[in-house]
């Protein structure tokens, strides 16, 4: 529980603070008086708050954002409460309205501009140290034909052993490059799939069907050998003389050419004899065992009663290291990637093709970034840049209290020449604000229910 509400505030005070601080070097650069700096909203917490020439900094008593309150010709009722009530008068031509619309643009768009520059340096940083992990077949190797329906059914048609050349029309090298494509969603037709003797595949998968595309992707799994890497000591295929290297040809008699078939037989055999074959320096070796009865997850991902070795087969992928343009160059595709996904789930939620149960708040938050800090330092750092990203493009939304519908109102004063009237800001404003607290009780609500099982 501590490491969860502590990986909460970290996730939650570095982005929005990196969100924040792009609005005050925007608002600073263009010459606008700042008046309150401050990391979470309402009135500020006195301990916590000191000032630095015409701004104070602060931390407010509720952490559920920030904000930048520049000097403003208008101070409604909404910004009031938010941001902790108003501010001295400031010179006539150093307020918010007094500058051009371009240099307000760009006030407005600093703060998710420097949300993406964070999850793009974190993306680099961890390419840069880990490399580029690689699997470098595309061929089929089990197909997980049950849960294939409506317009994923065509993925039955595929076969263990075939193999994938092109997805989209893009040629695929890597099963890293199959996923993509199926996931990424460039094509609107849906996803074709071509195969090496010709045959096609094709889903009438919408862009924004994340969901059923996510599913598509689960239930092909590519061909993995029967290769073994590790036999745990003490367990019985260690004490039966299996050894790392060994290829498994069959089980119980039948032959087998990959580890899923391996699987599929020891997960109908808890607690039975088992014998193995298996070729080891070019001599076929039998031998036997007793498969131990554990509760762990079948191969059709359904928790039973399974039969276990103790076993660990070879993966094919391989790592190579970026250069430092590479490692650049991954960072942006893959920052480009989080937003794609977001962009697809906001429009998927849009029309209906998500469902809103998939909507959460800060307990879902909460929940992931504990999971992500026991998981380690990099994988804790892309969980932040996803959020990262996540919060940059739901602040482009053209919602009025949002950076995008701020952003709106500006266009109209560019086309129109003059301000939007204030009571039509007012309004929209006021609409806004309703649309996201709508918001936060449906992400609540969905956090609560995740919470009590449901």
């Amino acid at each position: 529980m501590l490491i969860t509400l502590l990986a909460l505030a970290v996730v939650l005070g570095v982005l929005i603070f990196v969100h924040e601080a792009g609005h005050f070097l925007a608002a600073k650069w263009a010459g606008i008086y700042v008046h309150r700096f401050s990391l979470g909203l309402g009135s500020p917490i006195r301990r916590l708050t000191f000032r630095r020439g015409e701004t104070e900094y602060s931390v407010s008593w509720l952490p559920l954002g920030g904000y930048v309150k520049m000097a403003s010709r208008e101070e409604d009722a909404t910004s009031a409460l938010l941001e902790g009530g108003t501010a001295a008068p400031v010179p006539a031509d150093r307020v918010f309205e007094a500058k051009p619309v371009w240099k307000r643009m760009i006030v407005i768009v600093a703060g998710v501009t420097m949300n993406l520059v964070f999850a793009w340096a974190v993306y680099t940083y961890v390419a840069a140290r880990h490399g580029q992990s690689i699997d470098p077949t595309t061929t089929v190797g089990l197909v997980l034909s049950d849960s294939l329906t409506g317009p994923m059914a065509p993925l039955a048609k595929l076969k263990p052993g075939d193999r994938i050349v092109r997805v989209d029309g893009q040629i695929v090298s890597s099963w890293d490059d199959v996923v993509h494509h199926i996931l990424s969603g460039q094509n609107n037709a849906g996803v074709t799939i071509d195969l090496a003797d010709g045959r096609q595949v094709k889903l009438d998968l919408h862009p924004a069907a994340i969901e059923d595309r996510a599913h598509a992707v689960s239930a092909i799994l590519p061909f993995r050998s029967a290769v073994v890497d590790l036999a745990v000591g003490g367990r019985p295929a260690a004490k039966a003389g299996i050894a790392p290297g060994d290829s498994i040809v069959a089980v119980n008699g039948q032959s087998v050419t990959q580890r899923y078939d391996v699987l599929a037989i020891m997960d109908t055999s808890p607690g039975k004899p088992v014998t193995m074959a298996v070729m080891r320096d070019g001599r076929r070796l039998d031998l036997s065992m007793k498969a131990l009865a554990e509760q762990g997850i079948a191969l059709d991902g359904k928790t039973r009663q399974v039969g276990r070795i103790g076993i660990r087969f070879r993966d094919p992928e391989r790592t190579e290291p970026y250069t430092l343009f590479g490692a650049m160059r991954a960072g942006t595709e893959a920052t480009l990637n989080s937003a794609t996904f977001i962009v697809r789930t906001v429009q998927g939620l849009l029309t209906r093709r998500v469902s809103a149960s998939n909507v959460g708040g800060p307990i879902l938050i909460a929940q992931q970034a504990g999971e992500f800090a026991r998981l380690g330092l990099d994988p804790f750092l892309e969980f932040m840049a996803l959020i990262s990203v996540n919060l940059a493009v739901l602040n482009l939304l053209p919602v009025p209290v949002l950076d995008g519908g701020q952003l709106v109102m500006l266009f109209a004063e560019a086309v129109i020449r003059r301000p939007v009237p204030v009571a039509l800001r007012e309004r929209l404003t006021m609409v806004g604000l309703v649309v996201v607290v709508l918001l936060m009780v449906l992400a609540f609500s969905n956090d609560i229910r995740r919470l009590l099982g449901g």
